[in-house]
């Protein structure tokens, strides 16, 4: 009268069918975010570091401090001289730069 079947015992056992079918959610999981949080990532990572390669005198650069300031000496080290006000000058490490708001022309001295 209250005895029930027990369902569990005729069960099968899980099918390699079954077993990939439950991982596509988490592959498609696994796409999603490389193509929407990763790659873009990249490609912003990619950008800056250029622009940190590109930064020269005369350039007019933002740090990460908020400090705007103007390249007097850029080397290809680490270091970059940058005047914030007039006779003010400040080591910058290059890697600190967030934003290169004007880019000067080149000098033709050829004239």
């Amino acid at each position: 009268m209250f005895v029930t079947p027990a369902f569990a015992q005729g069960a099968a056992a899980p099918s390699g069918m079954d077993f990939i079918s439950s991982f596509v959610p988490i592959i498609l999981l696994i796409a999603i975010f490389w193509f929407l949080i990763f790659r873009p990532q990249q490609k912003r990572m990619k950008t800056h570091q250029a622009m940190l390669a590109a930064v020269k005198r005369g350039d007019t650069i933002v740090t990460n401090g908020g400090v705007v300031g103007k390249v007097t000496k850029a080397v290809d080290g680490e270091d970059l001289e940058v005047e914030i006000a007039t006779g003010v000058k400040i080591k910058v490490v290059r890697s600190m730069i967030s934003d290169v708001r004007t880019k000067s022309e080149p000098v033709n001295d050829n004239k």
